[in-house]
């Protein structure tokens, strides 16, 4: 029998510490759904397209924290400035440069987290290693966008690949905590999902981001 998106809540924040935020994924998921995990006391939602964010928004009243999770094309930032408590997917200067004008313009701040493609995979998004420091240096120029931390996404592989790569993860995070940087601090690591969030936490993750674990299989045929 499955359990109820209030069970399941309760299963998984009795299994993380505390210090561990716990971003509810619902996209493709209904607003009742979503209220139910409200009700249960959640208020961090992550949707992965700027069209499905918005179309939510104002079901909710202000309490609901906003997470843009998926990738964010340059044209559609202008839509969602003012919305978001965190976007998790800065992954270039031209997204960053987009970010900081369409922010700048309204009178917003942007906090964001820099996605980093630890995989190398060709058909992800985030940024390679290599690029990261380009990209922190640009982010310190700037006035409307703020840096949260790191965020990924990881490969599909076995439990010991997983730990290889949240602990690479984990250590730039930890580094870059060491630093001093303008507009730049390592509040959050957002790495982990339903299969693999106790392992990125125990990798040192503080923020995972569940939809499966909390609202059940997804119906693909919708």
């Amino acid at each position: 029998m499955d359990l109820s998106i209030k069970d399941n809540i309760s299963s998984i924040m009795s299994s993380i510490p505390e210090g561990v935020h716990l971003v509810a994924v619902s996209k493709t998921r209904t607003v009742e759904e979503m209220k139910e995990a409200y009700d249960s006391g959640l208020r961090d939602f992550g949707e992965n397209k700027v069209q499905e964010l918005v179309s939510k928004y104002d079901t909710f009243d202000g309490s609901v924290r906003w997470h843009l999770i998926g990738h964010l094309q340059r044209n559609k930032v202008k839509y969602i400035v003012g919305k978001v408590f965190l976007i998790h997917s800065l992954d270039s200067i031209r997204l960053l440069d987009e970010l900081e004008k369409q922010y700048s313009e309204a009178g917003f701040t942007a906090d964001v987290l820099i996605e980093i493609n630890i995989g190398r995979e060709g058909n992800k998004t985030g940024i390679m290693v290599e690029n990261l420091e380009e990209l922190l240096s640009r982010c310190e120029e700037c006035s409307s966008v703020k840096v949260k931390g790191l965020m990924t996404v990881l490969p599909v592989c076995g439990e010991e690949e997983q730990r290889k790569y949240f602990r690479e993860i984990s250590d730039i995070w930890n580094r870059l905590k060491e630093r001093k940087h303008n507009n730049i601090e390592m509040a959050y690591l957002s790495m982990g999902m339903t299969g693999d969030y106790k392992t990125a936490i125990s990798e040192g993750s503080n923020m995972v981001r569940i939809g499966e674990g909390i609202f059940g299989k997804r119906n693909y045929n919708i």
